[in-house]
């Protein structure tokens, strides 16, 4: 006929199979709990090396840069002393002067340090032709000069271009006429070839290219230049 049944055991769990899950789920939580241990552990670790590294490479980073900064600093303050000695070396013991024909100004030194400065005039650039085919450009020349000498109450001696100028006919050369005193002022002091820094009856022209290729001073500016300068003092002109 049929099976039996044991109704006592129906529903009703071992009480060995109750122990056995038990136990698992206890392993499985312990495991999880050391693998979360285990991993924050590890974490730690390794954030602590990477900002170990990043300290490291930081201080090399600011010993690198130190380091150039006095070398490069280093190389400036020679640089700077070099170039302070081909100054000293370049610039006269001697008082000198300073003449820029683009602005017409000029600049006096004495024991290497500006002593006065002011306007001038210089050449205008002008083209004198003549009759006879000769010409001549009014400028003054550039670069280094001496002062080759210096006279008191000086006289100017007209050129040929001076009556070419006027539209007077050329007298010969050592007719009294040539000669013309009180033009060049009080002082005139020579750099060759002609050319000379004196006096002007034309002040209001000063700071203005009109001479021909003289240079122009008026009165106080002259006196302190001619009372500074020696033979051979130098004249730069540029």
């Amino acid at each position: 006929m049929g099976q039996t049944i044991d109704k006592e055991n129906i529903g009703i769990e071992p009480e060995s199979t109750k122990k056995r899950t038990a136990l698992s789920i206890v392993l499985g939580i312990s495991s999880s709990l050391l693998f979360v241990a285990a991993l924050f552990l590890f974490t730690l670790y390794a954030l602590s090396g990477i900002k170990e590294a990043y300290l490291k490479t930081k201080k090399a980073q600011i010993v690198d840069s130190t380091t150039i900064d006095k070398k490069y600093c280093a190389k400036l303050d020679n640089l700077i002393k070099k170039n302070y000695q081909k100054y000293q070396e370049l610039t006269p013991n001697q008082p000198y002067i300073v003449v820029n024909t683009t602005y017409n100004r000029f600049k006096l030194y004495k024991n290497k340090k500006l002593t006065r400065e002011g306007f001038c005039s210089t050449g205008s650039y002008t083209l004198l032709k003549s009759h006879d085919k000769r010409q001549w450009i009014f400028k003054t020349p550039r670069g280094l000069y001496k002062i080759l000498g210096k006279v008191t109450k000086p006289v100017w001696r007209r050129p040929d271009w001076s009556f070419v100028e006027e539209g007077l006919p050329i007298p010969a050369e050592n007719d009294p006429v040539r000669w013309e005193a009180g033009v060049l002022g009080d002082y005139a002091l020579s750099i060759g070839d002609g050319y000379l820094i004196h006096g002007t009856i034309y002040k209001r022209f000063l700071g203005m290219p009109v001479t021909h290729g003289c240079i122009r001073m008026n009165d106080e500016d002259l006196e302190v230049v001619f009372k500074t300068l020696d033979f051979g003092s130098k004249v730069y002109i540029y």
